[in-house]
């Protein structure tokens, strides 16, 4: 394996752990309050569909962006509805989600654009633009008769599209925010012990449906990055259970930022892994097929979920409906 192409395989884990990330964090942000969200994949899948949907019918990316926040953030209200106001079981609540998102962009897909389930391919206006750092290359051929350091700058600095950066600087606002403000210190109470929150005169439910409006925001930027950024269309099923493994990272992440960073890029590396199969092959002296690399971040999700779960220790009140004692 050769530098560049080991550039273009980091290049790739960014790429792929920009939508685990945001959906990470919108786990941890919900989770910390109290409120288990087994939804995040359908509130990606669905935003990625009304993302897509909306671009190629109005030709803008950022009206499709905005739709795929409205769309995700209606996904909380509903999860909101059940988990928070009528108390029901937080989990059954996330998976319905799950189930819903399944059947309904299909559905409505079929019904719009009578492709299977797809949307048609979204030209270049409705698609995000990526980002060219001055004096960075283009072109492959140039780009690997560089030096090292314009490698680095052309592929893996550069060519990104805003969503990329904009995710990595989350995770230290999200940082500050949970361990350097009023409002993360209640949400991170709200998680631990809602009866002493309530008792200090803060609302519960109100805390609670702020993490989980800040949870669907976070989502429907994830599904419109994957629908209108990765590729360039709607596809049935397209989030492809990168909300379970956004959970599996938050759960190894032990429910912190920085280590919700570090856990997504270790996953997003194995996915990045399968589109360099044949270099990584030559590396290490095995002709493996490109499925035992797809494999690998739900072998290590199996890993996690056996190894770390008794470890981890989540939100004390995770998972409970909150009842005000009278």
């Amino acid at each position: 394996m050769d530098f560049l192409t080991f550039i273009l395989l980091l290049d790739s884990t960014l790429r792929l752990s920009t939508p685990l990330l945001l959906a990470c964090l919108a786990g941890l942000f919900s989770e910390r309050s109290g409120v288990f969200d087994i939804g995040l994949e359908g509130k990606m899948l669905i935003a990625a569909f009304v993302a897509a949907t909306v671009a190629y019918l109005t030709g803008s990316v950022w009206l499709g962006l905005l739709g795929a926040i409205v769309s995700s953030v209606a996904m909380s209200v509903l999860h909101g509805l059940a988990a928070i106001t009528f108390r029901g079981n937080q989990l059954i609540s996330g998976v319905a989600i799950n189930f819903l998102a399944a059947g309904l962009t299909v559905l409505v897909s079929n019904a719009i654009f009578g492709q299977g389930g797809r949307t048609p391919g979204l030209p270049e206006d409705a698609r995000f633009p990526t980002i060219v750092l001055p004096g960075a290359l283009t072109r492959i051929p140039e780009i690997r008769q560089a030096d090292p350091l314009m490698q680095i700058w052309s592929e893996l600095l550069s060519g990104h599209t805003v969503i990329v950066p904009f995710t990595l600087l989350l995770v230290p606002a999200t940082w500050w925010l949970l361990y350097r403000t009023r409002f993360g210190l209640r949400l991170r109470a709200v998680g631990e012990n809602p009866a002493a929150v309530d008792t200090a005169g803060v609302s519960v439910v109100r805390l609670r449906w702020i993490a989980l409006g800040i949870a669907g925001i976070l989502c429907g930027i994830a599904g419109a990055y994957l629908s209108t950024a990765i590729q360039a269309s709607f596809i049935k099923n397209m989030t492809a259970d990168r909300g379970y493994l956004a959970l599996a990272a938050l759960i190894f992440a032990k429910w912190k930022p920085w280590n919700a960073l570090v856990a997504c890029l270790l996953f997003g590396f194995l996915q990045a892994l399968e589109t360099q199969t044949r270099a990584v092959n030559d590396l290490i002296g095995v002709a493996l097929p490109s499925q035992f690399y797809n494999a690998l971040p739900f072998i290590l999700t199996v890993v996690i979920l056996a190894g770390f779960v008794g470890k981890a220790i989540p939100p004390r009140a995770g998972g409970e409906p909150y009842v005000k004692e009278r």
